[in-house]
């Protein structure tokens, strides 16, 4: 059975106002009935594709928005959110019947439909930029769309598998992490693990499985450390109320199928929940629990004193029972119970006056206008397709925390350098900085910062940003300040930096033009509105709006189509640079944290066809489509549903291995102008091995690093050129 199996799927109008009773805050609900009835009457007959009568969808995202506590005009925007996107209402109309502020939120939520784009995944990112724009002004936008995805989510079963894995995709890379740093955990986990359910039903199952199997032991377990807490604070602590939570499924898939763990290896599976009236009270439980229980060493954090981006606040132990059972204890106040739960939410509460003092609601406001500011970050971003990496990278919930000089407590993504801090701090430090100091000393600008350090960025008068520092930071909101700094500061250099890269990439490319040919020839191709002229695009690669490698396929076709003859039919590029993780070159369903290594027995190369196995316990393996161990029809594998789609990231310089056996006739000197012709292309040879065959040949076979089918291709044409050279072949 489902852990979701007990939610109603839909809920009509009645089912909201019930929910708006037991509220008690302040409605306005002629307004809320009037947005129903003429959502009712522009939807009409439609359905869902389930069969369910459309309005029915609307009232259940509403019963969504107001069970976050949202107010009068959310949720009249949850009610009629569809009605300009799929009936003939315009926005005009609703701005005329209920209001201007309604119909910003419903234009917000709207996706772009009209404007045509060259692929659905430009289309996708616009889409997101628009919600983002709307978001920055009003955060509710976000609130109705993650109600409305979330209820989606909930009603997928009918829809097509690959539409299910798209939206899924979409939500871990989107939704999920703009969940997370507003801080409604409620949304954020059960987006997640409805999300991993259509990635991979098999993984889900079994850790669903294994929770179950486990549930009445669990709570008796749960029950026993109740009472022991409960008999330990009575009389001495007031209203201490414990529950026992189970850690969502998504999160016990990350630390076991995605680290190889076991689930009996992770702590915080299941864990007890302390709720006081007052901080001074939270440290007192702990300090009960810590006379019960055994703590386990370096398991302890202290969010209350140091809390998260998303305002989230609770101390955090582990401790083992006298069976030596390790489990997790949460002890926070109602206050941070309900900013835990329901984060950014919290604010409207706030509004219609719903239990939270002004402290309180002013901290949530000052929260709001900092995920605004972060949002604005991500838009500056020229290429649309990015956004999804950069709230990923900027909004997810794997953070660092290091202390300034004065010791502040700031937390940043993962990863993050001084650069990403000195820009976060303020925009001029990031542009003056010229160093840092962790813990007292210096260290270089591309030191990864590691939570408990202090940081001190080290300044100058001037401000001198590097170009190099975009490949260095981590975050969306350095990135994009440092290209902001020089596309208004350094237009002259951008233009000749970006007509060098262009040139050269050109160059590497086998197409010629002279600067008059050039200006015509980008005239014709439809770039983007901003580049008036070619300076402007030159000026745009130079500091990094354009990375020219995205764009490079969709010019070079365009150049074939008018200069087809002038292109050369070989071309051997730049060799690729090594990186650590093999796995940013392989997309898998749109998840790039899942482990991914490249199967020995047919060796891929980018070009080639590809799909994944999921292993058990070693992430996806991965298989050119036409290697002897993948089945022709998945279907007749044992288990089909472990094989998934997987494809290239079009992404330059990575560098994989691959094997070459060379025939060819043994002479002195063939040795040496194979590694001569090698070294020449620049490529990286990992073993080179040769014996004597029959009838005077050789066979070589040689490993070597190249960026893909492509470039292989071209260096076993400039391998075959050598003297004596009969056959080469990939193995």
């Amino acid at each position: 059975m489902s852990k979701f199996s007990h939610v109603a799927h839909y809920q009509d109008f009645n089912e909201l106002l019930g929910i708006i009773s037991k509220s008690g805050g302040s409605y306005d609900m002629e307004k809320i009935e009037s947005a129903y009835r003429f959502a009712e009457a522009s939807h009409g007959d439609q359905r869902r594709v389930s069969g369910i009568p459309y309005i029915l969808h609307p009232t259940s995202v509403a019963c969504i928005v107001a069970e976050l506590g949202m107010d009068t005009d959310s949720i009249c925007g949850a009610l009629l959110h569809d009605v300009v996107e799929d009936t003939p209402v315009m926005l005009d109309e609703i701005r005329r019947r209920f209001g201007n502020d309604v119909a910003k939120l419903i234009d917000g939520v709207t996706k772009i439909s009209k404007i045509p784009y060259s692929t659905r995944e430009e289309q996708q990112a616009e889409n997101i930029r628009k919600m983002l724009i709307a978001m920055a002004d009003d955060i509710r936008v976000i609130i109705i769309k993650l109600a409305d995805r979330l209820h989606n989510m909930r009603t997928m079963d009918c829809m097509p598998e690959q539409k299910r894995r798209d939206k899924s995709v979409e939500n871990m890379q989107v939704y999920a992490p703009i969940a997370h740093r507003l801080g409604i955990k409620t949304v954020k986990e059960e987006l997640e693990d409805r999300s991993l359910q259509y990635l991979d039903p098999v993984g889900y199952k079994e850790i669903e499985d294994a929770l179950l199997l486990n549930e009445e032991e669990r709570q008796r377990f749960i029950e026993s450390i109740k009472t022991q807490i409960l008999e330990k604070t009575r009389g001495t602590i007031p209203n201490v109320y414990i529950s026992g939570r189970v850690k969502s499924v998504n999160s016990i898939y990350r630390k076991t199928i995605m680290r190889n763990q076991s689930i009996n290896d992770i702590f915080d599976v299941f864990a007890v929940r302390v709720i006081v009236d007052n901080v001074s009270d939270c440290y007192n439980v702990l300090g009960v629990v810590h006379d019960i229980f055994k703590p386990i060493p370096n398991r302890f954090k202290d969010y209350i004193s140091m809390p998260k981006q998303n305002m989230y606040q609770s101390l955090h132990t582990t401790v083992l029972d006298n069976k030596a059972i390790p489990f997790e204890v949460q002890i926070r106040t109602w206050e941070m119970h309900y900013t835990a739960e329901y984060g950014i939410a919290a604010h409207w509460k706030y509004k219609l006056g719903m239990g939270a003092d002004a402290k309180g609601g002013d901290r949530v406001s000052q929260n709001i206008e900092k995920v605004k500011r972060m949002i604005l970050d991500q838009l500056e971003t020229e290429d649309a397709t990015d956004i999804a990496r950069n709230i990923r990278n900027d909004l997810g919930e794997n953070e660092v925390y290091v202390f300034t000089p004065k010791g502040d407590v700031i937390s940043l993504p993962r990863g993050s350098t001084p650069i990403d801090l000195a820009y976060l701090i303020h925009t001029q430090v990031g542009h003056r900085m010229v160093g840092a100091k962790i813990n007292g000393k210096i260290v270089p600008i591309d030191h990864v910062l590691k939570t408990g350090e202090i940081c001190e960025i080290i300044t100058q008068k001037e401000e001198h940003p590097n170009r190099a520092w975009l490949d260095i930071c981590k975050t969306a909101s350095a990135k994009s300040k440092i290209r902001v700094w020089f596309k208004h500061e350094k237009r002259d250099e951008n233009i000749i930096e970006g007509k060098q890269i262009v040139d050269r990439e050109f160059k590497r490319q086998g197409m010629n033009l002279n600067d008059e040919e050039m200006a015509e020839f980008f005239g014709n191709i439809s770039m983007k509105k901003q580049y008036n002229t070619l300076d402007d695009f030159y000026a745009a690669v130079g500091y990094g709006g354009i990375q020219l490698w995205k764009i490079m396929p969709r010019i070079k076709e365009e150049y074939q189509k008018k200069y087809a003859a002038d292109v050369e039919s070989i071309k051997v590029p730049p060799a690729p640079v090594k990186r650590k993780r093999a796995l940013s070159g392989v997309i898998i369903e749109g998840n790039d944290d899942v482990l991914v290594k490249f199967s020995n027995c047919c060796n891929p190369l980018p070009g080639d066809e590809i799909i994944g196995y999921i292993t058990r316990g070693y992430g996806v393996s991965i298989h050119k489509r036409d290697c002897t161990n993948v089945p022709k029809d998945l279907n007749d594998s044992e288990e089909p549903e472990r094989w998934v789609s997987a494809h290239w990231e079009n992404e330059a310089g990575e560098a994989f291995r691959s094997t070459l056996q060379i025939i060819a006739v043994d002479r002195t000197g063939l040795l040496a102008d194979l590694t001569i012709q090698l070294s020449n292309m620049h490529i990286f040879i990992h073993t080179f091995n040769s014996r004597e065959l029959k009838n005077g040949r050789a066979q070589i076979t040689v490993t070597i690093d190249v960026a893909g089918r492509d470039h292989l291709r071209g260096v076993i044409s400039r391998l075959s050129d050598i003297n004596g050279i009969e056959e080469i072949k990939r193995v």
